[in-house]
């Protein structure tokens, strides 16, 4: 099948690398030049594992292609899938022009059926301008030529988005037409050989399902943050809790580690503009209102048990800086909560060295304050009054406890992502202060 994918974002790329990788032929459409000259020379944007490999294969097989034409995209794929941003407006509620310019676009060029499939995160009733836009300019041009529009949002976690698109746990897609089901079926025949993982829905359902995804697993994490600040003032471990109710199977695991707070491109995004598309309808979402409130809260956690320990002004104080992406397994610096410790510490007077495996030179680009950088955790030690740990990243998770203390001035660790064994540091000589730890 010929499949044209418009943006080359996290979300368009690995549809579209996915997509060929199935034997489609794919065609990646995307107005900036940089980014179809990098991914034309054999490198990509951004940084997921596996990605680079997977378009590097199918590029070199045929069945992956890049351009900023969009004459040339329209023309190719019988499915248009709309991949572009939905940066939030400063009301919260998510700016939709690119997905309206990217379906108008489909209007002004389509001389043949298109199934038109929104992939982009949007809010419910976008599938309707979408049909609009593309209504709109066929009418322009005085031609009747049919199409479909489709709700397909994805569930891909940054960091694993390549298996979560190739090994998905459900397939969600919203349509009213029996020709679109068909396309969708065809498409992601591949993806569920074992059984079947699609589930088909009226077009507004899908679009919900992808906001009251994001925003339950935001719940679960302010939730948890709550609950650790309690467990600390109440003299419980944060961690004995976790497991004691992630056992129980109506909960589960997923989701329940406390930390810094939740950042990247998704979750806050997301939980905004459904709190905005609530308000839009009349209704008051007290939950998510208060679920952002405690996000804010918590990326402010870390900063207050560094004043308490040193008092509020910081000049002369370093602090060694362990991650700054989001997450581990990307660059994603979007909403990062070291963005926010960061600024606060350097408010204060305090200097920061920060290592970070792959978002360096992302946090370069978008961090104003200034602050050093170095080529590994250790390095980031020297000279430093403590260890701040914001991103929990695999190679931070066994370091040598005895190095730290010798290189650390107050020997004093604030791990803000639980990684460590409170009892192991404190024997090698360091002072350990966890999230909701004892």
């Amino acid at each position: 099948m010929k499949i044209s994918v418009v943006g080359t974002g996290y979300v368009g790329l690995v549809t579209g690398a996915c997509l060929a990788d199935a034997g489609n032929n794919v065609l990646c459409l995307d107005l900036d030049e940089s980014k179809i000259r990098t991914l034309r020379e054999g490198g990509i944007p951004i940084h997921e594992p596996g990605l680079l490999e997977l378009v590097r294969k199918n590029v070199a097989a045929g069945r992956l292609s890049f351009t900023t034409s969009i004459e040339e995209s329209v023309a190719h794929g019988l499915v248009q899938f709309i991949a572009v941003g939905t940066p939030p407006d400063e009301d919260g509620s998510a700016d939709l022009k690119y997905v309206v310019a990217a379906a108008r676009n489909i209007g002004k060029h389509m001389t043949s059926e298109k199934v038109v499939v929104d992939k982009s995160t949007v809010p419910v009733g976008t599938a309707d301008k979408v049909r609009a836009a593309i209504g709109d300019e066929l009418s322009k041009r005085g031609v009747e030529i049919s199409y479909h529009v489709v709700s397909n949002p994805e569930f891909l976690k940054e960091g694993a988005a390549v298996e979560d698109f190739q090994r998905p746990d459900r397939i969600v897609v919203g349509l009213d037409s029996p020709r679109a089901e068909e396309v969708m079926r065809q498409i992601y025949a591949p993806f569920q050989r074992q059984h079947d993982k699609l589930m088909v829905m009226d077009v507004r359902s899908a679009e919900l399902t992808k906001y009251a995804a994001n925003a339950m697993l935001a719940t679960r994490i302010s939730f948890m943050n709550e609950l650790a600040n309690l467990a600390e003032s109440l003299g419980a471990d944060i961690e004995n809790v976790r497991r004691g109710i992630g056992s129980d199977s109506r909960i589960g695991y997923g989701f329940l580690y406390s930390g810094t707070g939740y950042g990247g491109s998704c979750f806050p995004k997301d939980v905004k503009a459904l709190i905005k598309t609530a308000a839009d309808s009349g209704h008051d979402l007290k939950v998510l209102n208060a679920v952002e409130d405690a996000n804010e809260i918590q990326k402010g956690v870390l900063v207050k048990k560094i004043v308490r320990a040193f008092g509020e002004k910081l000049s002369g104080k370093r602090f060694a800086l362990w991650g700054l992406a989001f997450k581990p397994n990307t660059d994603d610096m979007r909403e990062a909560p070291s963005r926010v410790i960061i600024a606060e510490l350097v408010a204060r007077g305090a200097t920061i060295c920060a290592y970070d495996p792959v978002a360096m030179a992302e946090a370069k680009r978008v961090i104003p304050e200034p602050i050093d950088y170095v080529d590994g955790p250790i390095q980031a030690l020297a000279g430093a009054d403590a260890l701040v740990i914001v991103t929990e990243w695999k190679e931070f998770r066994s370091p040598d406890f005895e190095e730290m203390a010798k290189l650390l001035k107050t020997k004093r660790v604030f791990d803000g992502r639980n990684m460590f064994d409170p009892t192991v540091v404190k024997r090698a000589g360091l002072i350990y202060e966890g999230i909701g730890r004892r």
